[in-house]
């Protein structure tokens, strides 16, 4: 049954034009009456309706400027037109700086913003009917791209199935088109749609509206707020706030049901590029509508700003995302041969200047290969160790290859026997070990895609992480099963161990892994095979990075990538079978098995690498006869501290080690001596890589202990790896990376790789990933966010991240040299050098570890403050003290620049002088 609305919800009122409000031009505003009609059927006639609507036709004429189509964005409840006006303001820049002309038109929808109230209840099937009367009005004659939010998505949708005619490409930003038969609608919505409520709360009282603008993110300045709230001033004028709650289908009775049914349908067949923007903190717009939304629009490309919620134009730059897609896509209007999934016109290899986008709906190719786990069926009859688990419970644990090779068969089978099939995601909450190895090996093997976030994400990057890769299945231990129900992540659950029967009901595990081995082994033994292997473009995998410089992002990779990562570090530090491996970092660990390489984990906390110490590394060395030992850098500089416990036996094992490796973050040269004193014999290196690339460079200690005393300013991170290129993307005066890739010697810009192992894609980044693929003329390039030089030798230089190089009135300051200057001053430990104020007029300031360490943060004594100035090599306007740096989340050893410089502008704007 529909609620009723208060009587009050049927009053009129003419259209009008909206009051002077901010970042609104009156000129786009225009009334447009739509002439009285009759229906298609006895007693449907329509009425003459007056709307209000912004329009770009005028401005555009007067510029002498044709448009090669038009943008019709469709507003939602309890928003109007005003909520597009960035798209309209970016469509006029875009096309005064010579770029593809659209004309926008967003309307009011009849009873919203100031179009005519019209007295009467307008359901979904009338407000389709009555955008395409107006648009007839309009002589919208195509090509037309819809952009709509909210209930205006699916009235845009609605709209574009009913015009096929004229419509090329659709784009939506938080909407849905079908409500699921097992879910409850959303709690904000159940509650508005209560008998009691619904009048109070969307007619009677603005709670409606005042509710939806208080989860902007951020949230929005009274100005903004206002402009609004200005059509809907009394309740008089909200009556169709309320109908638009109350026409939402609740259930297949409701009026509009069949209606969205329709809609919903037709979006499954439109055959035109699609984009899906979203903004995932939205209370009502649940990540399941998206899903829907991309499964019926396969060929949509979808982009999720972390952080953005329900009034997306607002949270986020959804215009300029729009008009860089239609650019690509739609350059000309027109929807290309292949639909638009292809590269625009006039985009060639040849042209670096152009930018590349990225289709995450289309992997680039990868060679043929050979699959992730070859080494564990070449090696399925031996008994040699493959895995040593040093902190297992009980002790330490041996897993040989035969034992391996079997136990990722056996859930591989077992995981096809519960309904879990290619290309399903599979988030793996495991520590590494025997049970994620297995997992992981057991899904890639079934054609899987597993999802790995780091737990040093901490429970809020994690919850992020995990609900942004959507997977279908959830295996892990109990620590991340409770974060698992308690935050409400998705998944079917899989234990790795057994629990009670109450603890398994409370975590909503369905199954152990250990019974989906036996499933598995039941269904080999009666014959069953393991699917065919997953091609070598099938993605295979979803890694997140650490989220140091903002929320962690999906890496996709192929399972041809992968392979290809393999063979780079096989290739590159000769492991292989036979090879004894200390993994003290987590992608290693996983990828050992597939190198080969006999994996041992150390007795340590793996979130936190700081846990790890010299004994830990030696027990782990002499537990497996390693030779390789790879750790990270904070577990270096406790291993280092812990060195005085080694006993004789200790220092014996570790005189085995051969090579020493340790990437992730930035290693001093004094950090790399200390811990080849302690392994003699090693070769120590430190590679240089990402998680979109994790070998990219290599440099090893002799070039690290050159490089530190060289002019060169910044991190040598050494020559490229095999197959890999570098280039330079050179800085403009205002800190962006503009210029022509290079390898020229000492051009500072931003650091450009590709290789064959480069990642694939990210996942549902649309924009970041057309962000770091733009000017680059290679399939397998990446923008990697660092900044920095080739020396004249091609060796590589990182100078900082992008978004830390500071724009100060001499010109471009990066980072990394002043930081390592000061920490040449006596009584420096280590320094952070951070920007303060406006772009362009940015004041250098450095901020700095003493020894002894400072109790408090404060101003630097006279003394040291004229000695960093005179070390850093550039003017410094302050310098502050702290007991301790603040540090990134994953490596616990990246200065947190961008945390610092927030910290520094507020301390020296007034503030109080707290800990970063």
């Amino acid at each position: 049954m529909t609620p009723r609305l208060p009587r009050v919800a049927a009053t009129t009122a003419p259209a009008t034009l909206p009051p002077p409000l901010p970042g609104l031009d009156p000129a786009w505003s225009r009334l447009v009456t739509v002439p009285a009609s009759a229906g298609p059927t006895a007693g449907t006639a329509r009425p003459e309706r007056t709307w209000h609507l912004l329009d770009t036709a005028g401005q555009l004429d007067e510029l002498g400027l044709e448009p090669v189509g038009t943008l019709l964005c469709v507003h939602g409840n309890p928003t109007w037109s005003y909520l597009w006006r960035s798209v309209l303001a970016r469509s006029l820049e875009v096309a005064a700086a010579g770029g593809p002309v659209w004309r926008v038109v967003a309307v009011d929808q009849l009873g919203m913003g100031f179009s005519e109230r019209t007295g009467e209840d307008h359901r979904l099937a009338d407000r389709v009917a009555d955008l395409g009367a107006l648009t007839d009005e309009l002589g919208l004659t195509g090509p037309v791209v819809t952009l709509g939010h909210d209930w205006g998505g699916v009235v845009s949708l609605g709209w574009a199935v009913d015009h096929p005619d004229l419509v090329v490409a659709v784009t939506t930003c938080n909407t849905a088109v079908h409500q699921p038969d097992d879910a409850p609608i959303p709690a904000p919505l159940r509650l508005a749609l209560r008998p009691h409520l619904l009048g109070r709360a969307t007619v009677v009282t603005p709670a409606f509206i005042e509710t939806t603008l208080a989860i902007a993110h951020p949230r929005l300045d009274r100005a903004t707020a206002d402009a609004y709230r200005a059509p809907y001033r009394g309740a008089a004028r909200r009556g169709a706030v309320g109908g638009f709650v109350a026409d939402i289908p609740v259930d297949a009775q409701h009026p509009s049901a069949a209606e969205l049914d329709r809609i919903a349908a037709g979006v499954a067949a439109l055959d035109v590029p699609a984009l899906l923007l979203w903004g995932p903190r939205d209370p009502v717009f649940l990540e399941r509508y998206l899903d829907d939304l991309a499964a019926r629009l396969p060929q949509a490309d979808v982009h999720r700003f972390e952080g953005a919620g329900h009034l997306l134009p607002d949270d986020a730059d959804v215009a300029g995302t729009v008009f860089d897609w239609l650019g690509d896509r739609l350059p000309d209007g027109e929807v290309p041969a292949d639909g638009g999934a292809g590269l625009p016109a006039g985009t060639a290899d040849a042209d670096p200047g152009r930018p590349l986008p990225a289709d995450p709906g289309r992997p680039l190719p990868a060679g043929p290969g050979r699959p992730l786990w070859a080494h564990l069926e070449e090696l399925r009859d031996s008994d040699d160790a493959a895995l040593v688990e040093m902190a297992a419970p009980g002790g330490t644990r041996t897993i040989s290859w035969r034992l391996l090779a079997r136990r990722i068969e056996e859930v591989a089978a077992g995981l096809v026997d519960l309904g879990v099939r290619p290309g399903d995601r599979v988030s793996l909450l495991v520590t590494p070990g025997a049970d994620l190895t297995a997992a992981l090996y057991a899904c890639v093997r079934v054609g899987a895609v597993v999802v790995v976030a780091d737990a040093g994400l901490g429970l809020r990057g994690l919850t992020r992480a995990v609900r942004g890769a959507r997977p279908d299945w959830v295996i892990g231990a109990l620590p991340g099963l409770a974060a698992a129900r308690a935050l409400g992540w998705p998944g079917r659950r899989i234990a790795t161990i057994a629990l009670p029967a109450p603890a398994r009901a409370a975590l909503r595990v369905e199954h152990t892994l250990a019974a989906v081995a036996r499933r598995g082994a039941a269904r080999l033994a009666a014959g069953t095979a393991l699917p065919a292997a997953p091609a070598p473009d099938a993605p295979a995998a979803v890694l997140f990075t650490s989220g140091s410089t903002g929320p962690a992002k999906g890496v996709v990779y192929t399972h041809g990538q992968l392979g290809a990562v393999r063979d780079a570090l096989a290739g590159q530090y000769d492991v292989g079978v036979g090879t004894g491996l200390v993994a003290g970092f987590a992608p290693f660990a996983l990828l050992g098995p597939a190198l080969g390489a006999r994996s041992v984990a150390p007795d340590m906390d793996v979130t936190a690498p700081r846990t790890l110490t010299a004994r830990a590394v030696a027990d782990a060395v002499a537990a497996a006869g390693a030779t390789v030992v790879f750790l990270s850098p904070a577990a270096i500089a406790n291993v280092v501290a812990t060195a005085s416990a080694l006993t004789d036996d200790d220092r014996r094992a570790l005189g085995r080690v051969r090579l020493f490796l340790s990437a992730g973050a930035p290693v001093s040269a004094a950090l790399l001596t200390a811990a080849t004193e302690l392994m003699p014999n090693a070769s120590a290196h430190t590679p240089y890589g990402m998680t979109e690339g994790l070998l990219m460079t290599d440099v090893d200690l002799d070039r690290v202990t050159a490089a530190s005393a060289s002019a060169s300013s910044g991190i040598c991170v050494g020559r490229p790896a095999a197959s890999v290129r570098v280039r330079i993307a050179p800085l403009d005066a205002d800190g962006r990376a503009t210029g022509a890739l290079t390898e020229t010697p000492d051009v500072t810009g931003e650091i450009v790789v590709a290789a064959p192992h480069v990642r694939d894609h990210y996942d549902r980044l649309w924009r970041t990933d057309r962000v770091s693929r733009l000017g680059v003329d290679d399939p397998r390039g990446h923008r990697t966010g660092d900044v920095g030089h080739l020396d004249a030798s091609g060796q590589l230089w990182v100078e900082g991240r992008m978004q830390h190089v500071i724009t100060a009135p001499t010109g471009v300051v990066t980072p990394v040299g002043p930081e390592q200057r000061t920490e040449r001053v006596p009584g420096v430990g280590r320094a952070g050098v951070v920007g303060v104020g406006p772009s362009g007029t940015q004041q250098v300031v450095a901020v700095v570890e003493t020894v002894p360490a400072a109790r408090r943060p404060a101003l630097a004594d006279p003394a040291l403050a004229d000695a960093v100035r005179a070390a850093a090599g550039v003017p410094v306007a302050a310098v502050l003290v702290v007991p301790e740096l603040p540090t990134d989340i994953r490596h616990n050893s990246k200065v947190d620049r961008a945390r610092l410089a927030r910290w520094a502008s507020s301390v020296l704007a007034g503030g109080r002088m707290t800990r970063p």
